[in-house]
């Protein structure tokens, strides 16, 4: 077969195909296709084919060695074969579909989609189970997906044939969209289509629940509770290595966080006192504390039990590589106390991570929200965990304003009414003193410690101030008849900020929020530390608007990451958002590695030159508003 057009090519016909050994053509070698395969060459940007096929077979060698292969050669042919994989499930999709189609007897009830028959008899699921060696289960399962790619998805399955999307990933934006309708499912997959290339499955997986969420709100807040109701359980099985595995499906989102929060509050208290010198991760603190909480042990009997012989805390934890500061949730810190006696201290929760659009809570609009933990959170759940939040007095509030983008351009911390210092810069993390209290008659021990960051677009920050706040009714379950409050105080801030405002939560605490400007598409250095460590505002402000580790693939949370300098400080790199970005640690240690670059074209874009002399670029957070 030729070389064939399609959505991942270039148009370009990559010229005569090599023919493989025995057709009459003489077989190329391997130094005559390598350049090919450079990035931008003729095979790097070609659509799959046979000819593909055959070009990466010649110019991989015997036994895939890539003799004579530069670097950059190399990660075309495996950008190239991993392009030939995902074609090769297109054409077993395409089989699968063949065969339904020859089977034409649709499900009772059931219809056609064009020419495809929907639904299939079990005696053709069972045939297809034989011939992959797969479950029944897995057979029909893999059915519905060829299905779904060409009669609900036909984008999603031409990404897969041009080999621009792994199976794994159509296979998960086919979950996502799974209980839309035909044409919301359609609606959703145009909204994230464009952006589906080059993502992780993760970051695919998140995509798709979000648009799923943005054209029918509704139906996540459905599924998830029919999950709660119906499916919720508590599973005991055994590992592959022996050992054994319990876990909670289908939970209640909030005491879940909660539950969470907990577990790695006590893990922490665990590592504080060196009770476990055996211990050198931090899951393994936090599996111990996972089953003394479920058995009922208490951390100081665990501590006691735990401690070194002589009584010493563990090793302390060390510096970031090259002196660069972690951000303010990496594992570590000092002890809580004396570990030779005493009453251990109550632990401090570790804070859930939500994101949560105040439209939302205002009623001003349905709007999805999402939690690092968890991904996309429907309408509905963002005002359940709102509430839940408000009645704790651990929990930490801000305002982040977005463009029509989702991307940061304005930040503010809450703090009580008379806290905020004329000339004080926003990011200041908030005291204990200063957070939220719980509201009257709430049950702090069933709140959620959360660290909540309200997101508003500078359109609608725009609405409210010139119409004043809406008028809203207190949320359901709300322990008070004060709803959410977003108020101006027609105090506009210096040049460039977005005001000055009172927020009001369920329970009557009002805040303060000053809305200064995210040093984001332009940098007047007006955070800039003249120092090698950061300030708290630059830090902060610099977390605010990465969210997560800056190298693509990774989704570390900027707070677990080093703050990092794109030029090193001692080569004249400033200490400024415009030459700073959340880096993880792993990360952070490759980019130091020989070979490697990153530079910021512009704040908040982020571009990573590998060795291979290939360029990646991550932009600042979207989010959701």
């Amino acid at each position: 077969m030729g070389w064939q057009p399609g959505d991942g090519g270039t148009g370009v016909t990559p010229g005569p195909e090599p023919g493989p050994p025995g057709d009459g053509q003489a077989t190329p070698l391997p130094g005559q296709l390598l350049p090919g395969f450079t990035k931008g060459g003729k095979w790097d940007t070609c659509s799959p084919s046979a000819a593909l096929v055959t070009a990466l077979e010649a110019a991989s060698g015997s036994q895939w060695r890539c003799p004579g292969a530069s670097r950059d050669e190399m990660v075309g042919l495996l950008s190239r074969w991993q392009a030939i994989e995902s074609w090769a499930v297109a054409g077993k999709m395409g089989v699968l579909r063949a065969l339904v189609r020859d089977d034409d007897e649709p499900l009772p009830g059931g219809g056609y989609h064009g020419d495809l028959p929907e639904g299939w008899t079990k005696s053709l699921t069972h045939e297809v189970a034989l011939a992959l060696s797969m479950p029944a289960v897995s057979a029909d399962k893999l059915m519905w997906l060829a299905w779904d790619l060409e009669a609900r998805l036909p984008r999603t399955g031409a990404l897969l044939a041009a080999g621009r999307l792994t199976c794994a990933k159509a296979s998960a934006v086919d979950e996502a969209l799974q209980l839309l309708s035909d044409q919301d499912a359609a609606a959703a997959e145009a909204r994230i289509i464009a952006d589906l290339p080059g993502k992780t499955y993760g970051q695919v997986q998140k995509l798709a629940v979000q648009a799923a969420l943005a054209v029918d709100p509704e139906s996540a807040a459905r599924r998830r509770e029919d999950a709660e109701r119906n499916r919720c359980r508590v599973q005991l099985s055994g590992e592959e290595s022996g050992a054994a595995a319990l876990s909670g499906r289908e939970l209640p989102t909030d005491q879940t966080l909660a539950a969470h929060a907990s577990v790695c509050a006590r893990a922490k208290q665990y590592k504080d006192f060196g009770a476990f010198p055996d211990h050198t991760r931090m899951d393994q603190y936090r599996a111990t504390a996972y089953l003394d909480l479920l058995n009922g042990i208490s951390a100081e009997a665990r501590i006691a039990a735990g401690l070194p012989g002589d009584g010493e805390p563990g090793g302390s934890a060390g510096g970031g590589p090259g002196g660069e500061s972690p951000g303010d949730g990496s594992p570590g810190g000092g002890p809580l106390g004396s570990p030779g006696g005493g009453a251990v201290p109550e632990p401090v929760p570790q804070l859930a991570d939500l994101v949560l659009p105040l439209a939302t809570l205002l009623g001003l609009a349905d709007r999805p929200g999402e939690s690092h933990l968890l991904g996309p959170l429907d309408p509905e759940l963002c005002r359940e965990l709102a509430l839940a939040a408000a009645g704790s007095p651990w929990t930490r509030l801000c305002v982040t304003v977005t463009d029509a983008d989702g991307i940061a351009i304005g930040h503010g911390c809450a703090k009580p009414p008379g806290k905020q210092e004329p000339g004080t810069k926003t990011g200041t993390v908030n005291s204990a003193a200063t957070g939220p209290q719980p509201p009257p008659g709430g049950n702090a021990a069933l709140a959620l410690p959360a660290r909540v960051n309200l997101t508003i677009t500078a359109g609608r920050l725009a609405e409210i101030a010139a119409t004043g706040p809406p008028r809203t009714s207190a949320p359901r379950g709300s322990p008070g008849p004060t709803p959410w409050s977003f108020t101006s105080t027609h105090d506009p801030g210096p040049p460039g900020a977005y005001g000055t405002w009172t927020l009001v939560i369920p329970g009557g605490s009002a805040f303060t929020i000053r809305l200064e400007p995210v040093p984001t598409f332009e940098c007047d250095h007006a955070y800039e530390s003249h120092t090698y460590q950061p300030n708290d505002n630059l830090r902060h402000l610099v977390q605010v608007r990465d969210y997560e580790c800056t190298f693509p693939p990774c989704s570390r949370h900027a707070r677990e990451s080093d703050f990092e300098h794109a030029v090193p400080y001692d080569k004249g790199g400033r200490t400024c958002a415009c030459n700073a970005g959340a880096r993880s640690r792993a990360c952070h240690q490759v980019k130091q590695s020989p070979g490697w670059k990153v530079t910021q074209p512009k704040p908040g874009w982020h571009q990573w030159e590998t060795p291979a002399g290939r360029v990646y670029t991550q932009g600042p957070k979207r989010y959701p508003a």
